[in-house]
């Protein structure tokens, strides 16, 4: 066997995304929550909360594009 033949299964690679996918949208939720926060602000708050949830984490433009939305008050419904 060589060492790249080691992998997760496709079920524990599902589930690890899907771990993923929470951890985003609750930091997202909790920002959002704040209300009135300028995009800069729930840029540094979300990578702030994400930066020791994952391994080498490094913010790209999804959490950009999250925070620009924050801003936007496109996430008031999912605060409560």
């Amino acid at each position: 066997m060589d060492i790249s033949d080691v992998t997760w299964n496709e079920e524990a690679r599902a589930k690890i995304l899907d771990d993923s996918d929470a951890v985003l949208r609750e930091a997202v939720r909790s920002v959002a929550a704040s209300g009135g926060i300028s995009s800069d602000d729930a840029f540094a708050q979300l990578n702030s909360m994400l930066k020791d949830r994952f391994i080498d984490y490094e913010p790209g433009p999804d959490i950009r594009k999250y925070a620009d939305a924050i801003a936007a008050g496109e996430f008031a419904s999912a605060a409560g």
